[in-house]
């Protein structure tokens, strides 16, 4: 059994005791753990909504209503995992280089631990320090969902933000472009080169939010598979890839988007990856007012958990 996993609401109500994700045992240790879960309050690189800063906690709080067996996937997932919520990063709010160095120095001994991070925050510009943690694995195949490239140059002249930090992983030699895919883009944009650059200049492959509606959530997901191979991975999901009647409470939201079903259905395909990392970011709160948001989020991180216990399950490492 497991040594850490999740409070029995059966038990105990799950409105009771401090809020944890999916009520797991708040402990900052790395031995006899599979699976970290991290808050990463950080909003700092935004460029129009804020109010990332709180979507862990709102995460949390929707997480409560997880329950142990997961249907879909047919796994309990805490049955195969020992899991911990290891709290939040001690982000430098308004800084964002000294704020990216406190991400990367809390994620890389999880890395190199050998346990996995799932990492709930917080703006898109985070995932770059994310990112930067896990240099111990070498440069990871990528699946970003979400309806930007986050590959701009820059915005107002800064390097560092949310609609940046794709470019500047492929830069720093984070990111195996040749096994990485963006999925969901849709929306205006400010030319044709923001997304065939992705291929022509980046190396990378990507489908659109029209894609996804042509192909549906099984092929989309075996292509993703296909792209990604045997290198270990990393799942970027930003809410706003989702409708935003499906998502409202996000920072830059798009019309027009797949719903929660699909989106849920297409990370349930994702089987048999050798996952290293992943994130749920862009949440916020005070836009979500009924928690809809939060608890997509919450679910999400949820089938994340489980496409790891299947892969023990199944024998993987």
């Amino acid at each position: 059994m497991p040594r850490y996993t999740p409070a029995d609401s059966l038990k105990s109500p799950r409105f009771t005791g401090p809020t944890t994700f999916a009520r797991l045992p708040h402990v900052q240790t790395l031995e006899d753990v599979d699976v970290a879960m991290l808050g990463v309050p950080f909003d700092t690189g935004v460029t129009y909504r804020v109010g990332g800063r709180f979507g862990p906690a709102a995460v949390r709080d929707a997480s409560v209503m997880l329950r142990p067996y997961n249907p879909n996937l047919e796994i309990a997932p805490f049955e195969h995992l020992s899991c911990v919520d290891f709290g939040d990063i001690a982000i430098v709010p308004g800084y964002i280089e000294r704020s990216y160095e406190a991400i990367e120095r809390a994620v890389a001994p999880i890395i190199e631990a050998g346990v996995i991070p799932l990492l709930i925050g917080g703006d898109h510009a985070c995932t770059l320090p994310h990112l930067r943690g896990t240099r111990s694995r070498g440069p990871v195949a990528v699946i970003d969902f979400d309806s930007h490239t986050d590959a701009w140059d820059s915005y107002f002249g800064e390097k560092y933000n949310h609609g940046t930090w794709m470019r500047r992983a492929i830069e720093e030699g984070l990111v195996d472009v040749a096994h990485s895919i963006e999925v969901g883009l849709r929306g205006p944009i400010y030319a044709p080169a923001d997304w065939t650059g992705l291929r022509s200049e980046l190396g990378l492959e990507y489908l659109t939010t029209e894609d996804v509606f042509a192909l549906g959530a099984e092929t989309v997901a075996a292509r993703s598979r296909e792209r990604v191979g045997d290198r270990p991975a990393f799942i970027s999901f930003d809410i706003d890839v989702v409708d935003p009647a499906h998502a409202p409470g996000t920072g830059t939201p798009e019309a027009g988007g797949p719903s929660a079903h699909e989106m849920l259905a297409i990370v349930r395909g994702l089987t048999g990856i050798d996952f290293v990392g992943f994130d749920v970011v862009e949440v916020i709160p005070a836009y979500d007012p009924a928690g809809q948001t939060a608890t997509l989020a919450a679910n999400l991180a949820y089938e994340m958990l489980s496409l790891v216990a299947l892969r023990r399950a199944a024998g993987g490492a």
